[in-house]
């Protein structure tokens, strides 16, 4: 449930890190009216060219704080458009992930990933409420998790962080971002577009083509997060890493079984959360498990056989945030938003904080053993997703998704190294979905259009 792509924001904090721990680098405003449009409609104002793209127009969509009008307030949302606007398609809509990352410093690297279908398609990404020049801030959340899902947080930055946002912290739903993406579409006076969302921005865009189903012609939907708002506590990656060590073990000749040494490990030194970490983030940076710089699966072996040094390394580099700032990804969106979406084993955000810690728990002991193979059933419940929202104070939930299924083209991609959003949550999505297209992309991690296969995927659907 992370990101667009981090690869190179991560390998470099994970390579300092490590290199630190003592180890050698291994491994629009709304306003009375518009000429000739609905009176009240949103516009985009400001209109200047974005830094250092000259030919991408970038412009402010400013949208209420809360929708019901019962808080005061508004947001000023940056947006950045490429492309004319009668491209012989129409236009893209490029969403981010997370929830807390931004979208239009990522404009550049759509256009590298995505040529051929932006010759024919305008391209649109947006910072959502809470992320780029308007990111919450949270400084303690932020310095201890960064962009991490899986590293837990102390309670005391979790309270601190929702203190800090007070009542607000009831308008960062995915929902209140959908409403955000239709005032945006208004403000283009787009009869439709085209969406397409990576990791979080699958859920986003899921949310939004479920709520405006005759606004969308054609959906991609890449790393794909279920759209009932499942998975927090992460079984089916768990699940999933024994057959990632095992084939890349297959694949290195490495002779021994990884899976095995894993489990062993986590069982005498009980540091399942920082392994699982370790492993998530890799299936952005390394999704094969061969980069020479970290030799994952020879620290794996050499911790089971006493040598603990080399894997202790690698689990501290890969936790260390790095001092990433929350305008490049928002831990305090992020808390805001996964708490009121998720589905949670003691209910929604509405749930009072009492009573939780003992529904994690019986939720906890009901996990078959086998389902988290090679990690532990207390992993699920102590990394860092579960952590988080334990102490958030109760909050306004996600509401009701609309009845049925997606209903337009819709492409779903899962990297088969996949440990953030695992590919068994792309097929239980393409079940569900009449008009469903699955493309596995074989030795790819998170993020398939960050590499060739997932893009020329894309592009393929996109252009037909």
């Amino acid at each position: 449930m992370t990101l667009l792509t981090r690869a190179g924001v991560a390998l470099a904090t994970v390579l300092t890190a490590v290199a630190c721990a003592g180890a050698a680098p291994a491994g629009a405003a709304r306003t009375s009216g518009l000429p000739g449009g609905d009176a009240g409609a949103p516009v985009l104002t400001g209109h200047r060219p974005c830094p250092g793209q000259p030919d991408v127009t970038c412009a402010d969509l400013t949208v209420p704080l809360d929708r019901t009008g019962k808080q005061p307030g508004t947001l000023t949302l940056r947006t950045a458009v490429y492309g004319p606007a009668d491209a012989p398609r129409g236009t893209l809509l490029f969403l981010t992930g997370g929830p807390g990352q931004p979208g239009v410093p990522y404009v550049a690297r759509m256009r590298e990933r995505l040529p051929e279908a932006l010759a024919e398609y305008r391209l649109v990404m947006i910072d959502q409420r809470g992320t780029g020049t308007g990111a919450i801030d949270c400084p303690d959340l932020q310095k201890q998790v960064g962009g991490s899902d899986t590293v837990a947080p102390t309670p005391d930055a979790v309270r601190a962080c929702a203190g800090l946002l007070g009542e607000k912290r009831n308008f960062y739903t995915t929902a209140d971002t959908v409403a955000d993406l239709e005032d945006l579409r208004r403000a283009l006076h787009l009869p439709s577009w085209t969406l397409d969302g990576v990791s979080y921005g699958t859920f986003t865009a899921g949310q939004y083509a479920l709520r405006h189903p005759g606004r969308v012609r054609r959906l991609v939907l890449d790393s794909v997060v279920p759209l009932d708002g499942a998975g927090v506590l992460y079984e089916d990656a768990m699940r999933h890493s024994a057959w990632v060590l095992r084939t890349a073990c297959r694949e290195q000749s490495c002779g021994f079984d990884p899976a095995k040494d894993l489990a062993a490990v986590v069982r005498r030194d009980g540091n399942g959360v920082g392994v699982f970490n370790l492993l998530v983030i890799a299936s952005i940076v390394d999704p094969k498990l061969d980069d020479p710089r970290f030799r994952i699966l020879d620290a794996l072996h050499a911790s089971a056989g006493g040598d603990r040094a080399p894997l202790d390394r690698l689990v501290a580099g890969f936790a260390d945030p790095g001092g990433e700032p929350a305008e490049d990804f928002s831990s305090g969106l992020h808390a805001a938003t996964l708490c009121a979406d998720s589905a949670w084993p003691w209910g929604d955000s509405a749930a009072p904080v009492e009573g939780r810690e003992k529904a994690l728990a019986r939720a906890v002991r009901a996990i078959r053993p086998a389902d988290v193979w090679p990690f532990e059933r207390r992993t699920a419940g102590e990394q860092g997703i579960p952590r988080t929202c334990l102490p958030w104070p109760s909050s306004r939930p996600l509401p009701a998704t609309p009845d049925g299924p997606l209903t337009m083209p819709v492409l779903l991609l899962a990297g088969d190294r996949d440990l953030s959003t695992p590919m068994t949550w792309a097929r239980q999505v393409a079940a569900r979905t009449p008009r469903a297209e699955l493309v596995v992309v074989p030795g790819s991690g998170h993020s398939t259009q960050s590499r060739g296969d997932g893009a020329r995927a894309a592009q393929d659907f996109l252009l037909r």
